[in-house]
């Protein structure tokens, strides 16, 4: 391009600038231009097809914020005359999504239910409203509620129409009876997905022999209230489990086990070990406070006494609970029963609504911090200086499970883990059935209430 002369006007100096780009007839042209002329040709493609990939991406940017409306959203903020900058704290807060409606239901009923004037001592022999509200629902003779009637013969007709294996010789109600039992034990307060799930896998337990219905029979009779799993059982915590807790925690050789420190179960904890049953008996483990709750660990072949679970610091306005360790001997530590325990629990505390359970772990201590881990509670945090305990320091691990991520694959992590692959596909695909059944009696029974008030408006 020649140089501009100094003697010429701005329009001819312009004029001049464009020859070089007026004389363009040809790619040669074009690279001679840019002084690439000379370049290789292997180079000059690699050039061609970069400025064809960047005017592709342009196109394809435009492209997606036509189709997304962001064009669309742009004009009506400035007719609207809303700021396409990003909102401040307090729009942010407003514009927050709204809990579940059974969420905020359950949390009502907790807070009216549990603790209409606070949270209150219980007395001694009765059981805190978060242990009445977690255990199961029974129907005592002469005064069945109507709830658990409806719930009852709702599931025995459900079971009916597709038992869950095959009927024992000479018990032809023996599923339907179980499953029945099961449905309607979780009471009207927990989600339809838990009752299902757990209903199923209640009757699948007690339909493999006779045997095993007899046994689950006779649990039904001797501790209705207990929330039954495969390994293991979890009983409402009374008196009764006081002697055998303290002889299996004592330290002391009991049954087929050998003698061990009782610190190895007390020593991270602010109470215990004890040197009598009545000690243990006037203690933490079995005085609990209004916003607590206790149940046995019993195994589910011998019957016997393994532990101890207990919830703490129940907060039903925000939907919170923290789960304490289970206070098991040595032997049952990292068991199968004892992951079992805390996932009957949990299951339980999700199905009435809760949105959180938290646990809380002694940095020392660190078989206890393998069971969060172990249930795939996600490690939340660290609290330095958080208690005083047996007059030591005590820094804290805080460990959550949320909800969400429990009904997002959680819960079936642990369910696979206790019953098997084959098991936990089998429940996913009941409850799918069983949702989607809902369903439809759901849209068929809004359909016959929207038809009856049309006929109500046209006879007006």
């Amino acid at each position: 391009m020649p140089a501009p002369n100094a003697d010429l006007s701005d329009l001819d100096k312009i004029k001049q600038s464009l020859t070089s780009v007026t004389s363009i007839s040809s790619l040669d042209d074009v690279l001679a231009a840019f002084g690439l002329l000379n370049m290789p040709t292997a180079q000059k493609y690699g050039i061609l097809f970069g400025f064809l990939t960047f005017l592709l991406t342009v196109a394809s940017v435009f492209v997606l914020l036509t189709l997304g409306g962001s064009w669309k959203r742009i004009e009506q903020q400035s007719k609207s005359g809303e700021s396409a900058t990003a909102p401040d704290s307090v729009t942010q807060r407003k514009r927050r999504p709204l809990l579940l409606e059974r969420l905020l239901e359950g949390r009502e009923w907790m807070l009216k239910n549990n603790y209409p004037e606070g949270k209150e001592t219980v007395e001694s022999g009765e059981f805190t409203p978060l242990t009445k509200m977690l255990m199961m629902v029974t129907a005592e003779e002469g005064n069945m509620s109507q709830g658990y009637e409806e719930s009852y013969k709702d599931a025995y007709r459900r079971c009916q129409d597709k038992p869950g294996g095959p009927i024992l010789g000479g018990r032809p109600d023996h599923r339907f009876e179980a499953y029945a039992r099961a449905f309607a034990g979780c009471g009207n307060r927990t989600s339809m997905k838990h009752r299902w799930s757990y209903a199923r896998m209640y009757e699948l337990m007690a339909g493999t022999s006779h045997d095993a219905d007899e046994k689950f029979k006779e649990i039904f009779k001797n501790h209705p209230n207990a929330i039954v799993g495969r390994t293991c059982r979890l009983e409402p915590l009374t008196e009764s489990h006081s002697r055998e807790l303290w002889r299996i925690t004592s330290g002391s050789a009991v049954n087929e086990h050998k003698c061990y420190n009782p610190d190895e179960v007390w020593g991270f904890l602010d109470f215990g070990p004890f040197d009598k049953p009545q000690s243990m008996l006037e203690s933490e483990v079995f005085r609990l406070e209004g916003d607590q709750a206790g149940f046995a660990i019993v195994e589910s072949i011998t019957d016997r006494l393994l532990g101890a679970i207990h919830l703490t610091k129940d907060d039903p306005k925000n939907l919170n609970v923290q789960m304490e360790l289970p206070i098991v001997k040595p032997t049952s530590d990292a068991s199968v029963e004892q992951l079992e325990a805390c996932f009957l629990l949990m299951d339980r505390l999700f199905a009435h609504g809760y949105r959180r359970v938290q646990m809380c772990v002694d940095t020392q201590d660190v078989r206890g911090k393998r069971l969060p881990s172990r249930l795939g509670m996600t490690q939340e945090g660290q609290i330095p200086k958080h208690m005083i305990v047996k007059e030591a320091n005590r820094d804290s691990l805080i460990y959550g499970m949320l909800n969400s991520d429990w009904d997002k694959g959680a819960r079936a992590f642990l369910y696979k883990k206790l019953h098997g692959a084959a098991a936990e596909k089998a429940n996913s695909a009941i409850v799918g059935k069983e949702e989607a059944a809902q369903e439809q009696v759901d849209q068929l029974r809004e359909k016959r209430e929207a038809e009856a008030k049309e006929k109500e408006k046209k006879k007006a």
